[in-house]
């Protein structure tokens, strides 16, 4: 159940609103990345072919990246992170590989997504086909995890795909987890002995000191409601209380971690340290009533870590488990062992630079990452007029937070326009991607005009080149820079100024 970021946030990811995004709210059929008789080969993975159509829109960048499982690649940093949470839910049942293609349905029909829900847009998310994805959040598997009934609780780690914004926190392959925990009403004689045994259940989590600000109630009619029909509000304030104090449990997990590595890299603080502060924060979630975000002050800001909440009963119904309740949670891994380790830019994560994995050791305590090399910025700005037809539609539903979202993705919003864009910002991005690959560190939208007369709207970006691993020698930079100037003209028929 993962908001994408560094990807969060998720079902739960999440990603993070470091910037205005320009996107699209609905299911375009506009050509993407992949030209016309690209789409008629079939898309193999795994050495299984899946038919081609006008809905196929994964490019070869994101191929050449399926099923690198950095979450369970010995000693890396994302595995690492991984395990460090897992550790915390014990009894758990862990499924850590599941494959990433899944079907539309599981992707999206089965958790409630609505037919115009913008996630399902070719703008958001990687299509073979018109019946086939790559997953964009954990929560595709959650309907069959929930129905094969193996365990009472259970963690789901994986990689997911989602076409997005070029930046250090940002990246189109990342890694989410979610986790979730049921109990069975048929086991008890009636509501009260179930509540009664979560609230048994609430006490064996080990106690803390943190400074917990929780001003809201559990649930409140307009802002955050009850599943009235579903659960009692006894049972809602049982399920609520175990979920949050067993993620207070492993959020302290996480940060007693990340001191001790400050510590031993000489940057903790000298006087004697405050008590770890976190706050609960209302939020809205497609598949969890009520639904909380957890957020830690961390080094003098709070930090959106998760989304979480009790889970919906019509997506427990579905999964032929009507007889369950509980709660389920999402994180982004990447955004969490970037926090651990030190990590400034996402892309590290995929170096296969010895100098980078050879810092990472999980027999040992977590240690801070030791730049290697920091070669120079190579900046270039690219400006264009958009073609006449077609909306163009700012801000985007993962802008709005940066936690990872529980059991469903992103918040459910209308699309607000019924036309197709001409341009959409994941375009570009895909386009930087294909050309450059991991030579570009950020793109950033630093001029939009709408020309007084003509009413024709221009954009410009500046592209951050610079490579972790080498310098780029200008004729280097300036040859992906007219690369990507050429695809967005043929592509997209902008006019270059």
């Amino acid at each position: 159940m993962v908001k994408l970021s560094c990807s969060q946030p998720t079902l739960w990811a999440l990603p993070s609103s470091l910037r205005a995004l320009i996107r699209a709210r609905l299911a375009a059929s506009h050509s993407n990345a992949l030209s016309t008789d690209a789409r008629q080969q079939p898309v193999t993975i795994e050495g299984k072919k899946y038919p081609a159509d006008e809905w196929t829109n994964i490019p070869p960048s994101i191929l050449a990246n399926y099923g690198r499982k950095l979450h369970v690649q010995p000693n890396h940093p994302i595995s690492i992170t991984r395990k460090l949470i897992e550790s915390r839910f014990d009894g758990f049942q862990n499924h850590n590989d599941l494959k990433p293609v899944v079907t539309v349905k599981q992707n999206f029909d089965s958790l409630g997504f609505a037919a115009d829900h913008p996630g399902r847009s070719k703008t958001d998310t990687y299509y073979l086909n018109k019946d086939t994805v790559l997953r964009t959040h954990t929560s595709a598997h959650e309907v069959d995890v929930f129905r094969a009934n193996t365990s009472n609780g259970y963690t789901i780690s994986a990689d997911v795909y989602r076409r997005d914004a070029v930046d250090r926190s940002h990246y189109p392959v990342f890694h989410q987890m979610e986790g979730a925990l049921t109990w069975d009403r048929n086991t008890f004689p009636d509501r009260h002995s179930l509540v009664k045994q979560i609230v048994t259940d609430s006490e064996t989590i080990p106690k803390h000191h943190l400074v917990v600000d929780d001003p809201n109630p559990t649930f409140h009619p307009a802002r955050n409601p009850l599943q009235t029909e579903f659960h009692s509000a006894e049972e809602a304030e049982a399920i609520a209380t175990h979920l949050k104090r067993s993620l207070e449990n492993m959020v302290i997990a996480i940060f007693n971690e990340a001191d001790k590595a400050l510590a031993a890299a000489g940057q903790g603080v000298e006087a004697e340290p405050e008590p770890l502060k976190v706050r609960w924060v209302e939020a809205f979630f497609p598949h969890t009533s009520p639904s909380w975000e957890l957020e830690v002050w961390w080094r003098g800001d709070w930090l959106e870590v998760l989304g979480c909440g009790v889970i919906d009963q019509p997506l427990l119904n579905r999964a032929g488990v009507s007889s369950r309740v509980g709660w389920a949670f999402g994180i982004g891994l990447e955004r969490i062992a970037m926090l651990l380790f030190g990590i400034p830019d996402i892309r590290l994560f995929w170096s296969k630079d010895q100098r980078f994995l050879s810092q990472f050791d999980e027999s040992k305590p977590i240690k801070r990452y030791q730049p290697f090399s920091k070669y120079p910025a190579a900046p270039r700005d690219v400006a264009f007029w958009l073609p006449k037809a077609g909306p163009l539609i700012v801000e985007t539903p993962a802008s709005v937070s940066s936690a990872p979202s529980p059991a469903g993705g992103q918040p459910t919003e209308p699309p607000t326009s019924l036309a197709a864009p001409v341009f959409h910002e994941n375009d570009l991005m895909e386009v930087v991607r294909n050309t450059a690959g991991d030579s570009v560190e950020d793109v950033a939208l630093i001029d939009d005009f709408k020309h007084p007369k003509t009413g024709r709207q221009s954009l410009c970006y500046r592209i951050t080149y610079r490579s972790l691993e080498k310098t780029l020698t200008n004729e280097e930079a300036n040859s992906l820079h007219e690369q990507i100037r050429s695809e967005l003209v043929s592509k997209f028929g902008v006019e270059l100024r």
